[in-house]
């Protein structure tokens, strides 16, 4: 009978976050970043971005929160496409609820999950008519109680209204501060409270922009454009991204 050769331990692979929220493996870094990096950041994206707002198309804060709660796992894109729409004939929470869920499906059934959506708008709408005099409440507590307005939704209208300097971390910011180095952590939630911890301070009104639209349009989960990316030399993951082939290839 033969002797049975040891095996040898298996080479581990290097550290990747799961791709749930992005699509792709990401790199997982060491954490806290360098505070003088995380600075250049910022002052950099401020350059080229200097009022960062977001993409949907809104009125007022109830035509916002609307729109942000129809776009949860949508594009802009195609929220804005049925919203303008929609709020020509309903802008307000009393017009809404006259259009009823049955009327307002035909305007949002291009959005994805759009009858629980429609469920939720309108059962916002009756809240914010019945209990808060037609105007949306704008504080966290009292907007996360509304149907279809979780955190993240939240975050988004308090920040983009100037009320609070809040950091809503979707598929964006989650993909965007993990190749920088400023979160390591595995949900959107604990990514969010990493961010509060190293974003400086004056930065932190228009982060939230910042990183979603650089995730957007230059740090793009496939194929992000390193070789155009102002910020190229001051991220972790840009030799990696280039050695894997990720990288989008010059034109």
């Amino acid at each position: 009978m033969k002797p049975v050769k040891p095996r040898k331990p298996a080479v581990k692979p290097a550290a990747k976050r799961p791709a749930v929220m992005t699509g792709a493996p990401i790199p997982v870094l060491r954490w806290p970043p360098d505070e003088d990096r995380v600075e250049e950041i910022f002052q950099r994206l401020s350059g080229v971005m200097p009022d960062p707002k977001t993409e949907l198309n809104f009125f007022n804060p109830y035509t916002l929160v609307v729109a942000v709660a129809l776009s949860a796992q949508a594009t802009d894109v195609s929220v804005n496409k049925a919203t303008d729409r929609l709020f020509q004939v309903a802008d307000t929470p009393e017009k809404m609820l006259a259009l009823g869920e049955e009327g307002l499906i035909p305007y949002i059934a291009s959005i994805g999950l759009y009858r629980g959506k429609a469920r939720n708008v309108i059962a916002l709408s009756r809240i914010v008519l019945e209990q808060h005099g037609g105007q949306v409440p704008l504080n966290r507590a009292e907007l996360q109680s509304l149907p279809g307005v979780g955190r993240k939704t939240a975050s988004v209208v308090l920040n983009e209204l100037g009320i609070e300097a809040a950091i809503a971390v979707d598929t964006h910011v989650f993909r965007v501060s993990h190749r920088l180095g400023l979160a390591n952590a595995g949900t959107p939630d604990k990514v969010e409270a990493q961010l509060f911890k190293v974003v400086p301070e004056d930065w932190l009104p228009k982060a939230h922009h910042w990183l979603i639209l650089h995730g957007r349009y230059t740090c793009t989960a496939r194929k992000p454009k390193c070789l155009s990316c102002l910020i190229a030399d001051l991220c972790p993951s840009r030799a990696g991204l280039m050695a894997s082939g990720e990288a989008a290839a010059p034109l």
